[in-house]
């Protein structure tokens, strides 16, 4: 699984955990809903760290909690 896949599996964990659908997340971090559903369905291969942290903001969590997870920390580095 490469980062990009990684990022929109956690965004989507992340919202079912808070109850969340895609609008509904985009609305409470700011970000229009077609920047969220680009992500998640590989749109956007590269989302900006500062639009991941506006979507972290909108679920009331930092940057160190969207990232600290078993995936990301076995997750190869992908070097190209």
């Amino acid at each position: 699984m490469d980062t990009q896949a990684l990022v929109a599996m956690r965004i989507q964990q992340l919202c079912a955990e808070h109850g969340y659908n895609l609008n509904q997340l985009a609305r409470s971090c700011g970000v229009p809903p077609s920047t969220v559903k680009n992500i998640i369905h590989d749109a956007s291969h590269n989302p900006g760290i500062v639009t991941i942290k506006l979507l972290c903001d909108g679920l009331g969590i930092s940057l160190y909690d969207f990232f600290n997870t078993d995936d990301f920390r076995q997750h190869e580095q992908e070097l190209k």
